[in-house]
């Protein structure tokens, strides 16, 4: 799995024999203690590497810090992920849930590795991909959303909060946004207001992932290009379809786009062979059963919801609450986003 790896930051540091100790008396993982080495990328759960000799596996846990109430609860992305296994294959194989918060002073659970390329924002040194799988690579993606908005939902009902689910990320999304504002960014009144007034009804009830984007999916490349796997689903949830796509197209630059936006691009979408927003929307409305004459709002909220994420990341590292290099131009970037968003309405 290419992800960025590197040596652990001090302050999202762990007791690493607690881990090995408690791991020994609840999992059958192996035996010998795990070297560990954090991943760079992802800007909310923290994603660690444990190597053992014959084998490697994935540490989760929240990060330190202020956060919103209803997020980063491990207990919840371990279950949702060993019960849609089953159903939707490419979802990782879960193996131990710590909720024991004296091991490391948090939940953390433990998973399978799944080896194969992720496409971050340029390809990975060595790979070099044509214009056919490309085009292959962005349709599997679409594919893929598709096959898990399709997936029977009735195993999470658990996660269904009933119908009004747009209402609710409207609602919910303006007070993350309005909890975690900062004065170097705009206070967003006159979008949410709008995203308020124009909301649609659900148009379906289903799983969806939350943040469906190419460097959360893993493809072997071997030969035929071939979706393997599907990460980070801390975001997941029992809600509407088209909600999920235009959260999923907020981080899709197009080859056309151009200046500050085209520079937030994170993963490589832009390439040829790859599809546009456009032309990834119309294939995912063939494909699947969900009508929508007027994609506006879903591309609106989708740019929010991004925003409000950076937004308490920034609040955070303004707070000192993280380091991470990586947050430092989350502020112009939120600027930039709503900016972008009032120009569509």
């Amino acid at each position: 799995m290419t992800r960025q790896l590197g040596d652990v930051r001090t302050e999202d540091a762990f007791d690493i024999d607690a881990v090995h100790t408690w791991l020994l008396k609840n999992s059958d993982i192996p035996g010998d203690k795990p070297a560990v080495q954090q991943f760079s990328a992802g800007a909310s759960n923290l994603t660690y590497l444990l190597t053992f000799q014959e084998r490697e596996l994935i540490l989760r846990r929240p990060p330190v810090g202020t956060k919103a109430a209803s997020a980063h609860d491990m207990k919840r992305e371990f279950f949702i992920q060993k019960t849609l296994k089953p159903d939707f294959p490419i979802a990782p194989e879960v193996f131990a849930l710590c909720q024991d918060q004296s091991v490391i002073g948090s939940d953390f659970y433990v998973m399978e590795k799944i080896n194969g390329v992720i496409f971050r924002r340029n390809l990975p040194d060595g790979v070099n991909v044509e214009k056919d799988d490309m085009e292959l690579i962005g349709n599997s993606v679409i594919d893929g959303l598709v096959a898990l908005h399709h997936v029977d939902p009735t195993s999470l009902a658990q996660l269904s909060k009933g119908p009004g689910y747009v209402g609710r990320q409207v609602e919910g999304w303006s007070r993350r946004y309005r909890n975690a504002l900062t004065p170097d960014v705009p206070d967003a009144e006159v979008l949410m207001q709008w995203l308020d007034q124009n909301q649609p009804q659900d148009v379906a009830s289903c799983v969806i992932h939350g943040d469906w984007r190419l460097d959360n999916i893993v493809f072997n490349l071997d030969s035929t290009p071939k979706l393997v796997g599907a990460l980070d689903w801390e975001l997941a949830t029992i809600g509407d379809p088209l909600m999920d796509l235009g959260s999923s197209m907020a981080y899709w630059i197009d080859k056309d786009d151009s200046g500050a936006f085209a520079d937030l691009r994170r993963q490589p979408s832009h390439l040829p062979g790859m599809p546009t927003r456009k032309e990834f929307v119309e294939r995912y409305l063939e494909k699947s059963e969900w009508g929508c004459d007027d994609f506006t709002f879903y591309e609106v909220f989708g740019l929010f919801r991004l925003t409000v994420i950076l937004q308490q990341i920034w609040a955070r590292y303004v707070a000192g609450q993280t380091t991470n290099p990586a947050f430092a131009g989350f502020g112009d970037a939120v600027n930039l986003l709503i900016n972008r968003a009032m120009r569509i309405i």
